[in-house]
């Protein structure tokens, strides 16, 4: 098993990393954004990817309720 890359000093300056992804509504996309207690992009890319399904399931829910914030869907991770 691979370790993960040590933060750099930025990535710790910088806090929990956020990743942006779009879904498909329609002939639409809408853009999403997951905020991740993670200290590095590649780690949280690495989250999103592994659990794209339930991710991907709670923004269409999230689409589907309405629950928008400034056009966008904000997901967090617990």
């Amino acid at each position: 098993m691979r370790k993960l890359a040590k933060p750099t000093e930025q990535e710790i300056s910088e806090g929990p990393q956020s990743i942006t992804f779009q879904i498909a509504d329609g002939n639409q996309r809408q853009r999403c954004i997951l905020q991740t207690k993670l200290p590095t992009k590649v780690q949280a890319q690495k989250y999103l990817l592994t659990n794209w399904s339930i991710i991907e399931k709670m923004a269409r829910d999230a689409l589907a309720a309405g629950a928008m914030v400034d056009g966008e869907i904000k997901l967090v991770m617990v």
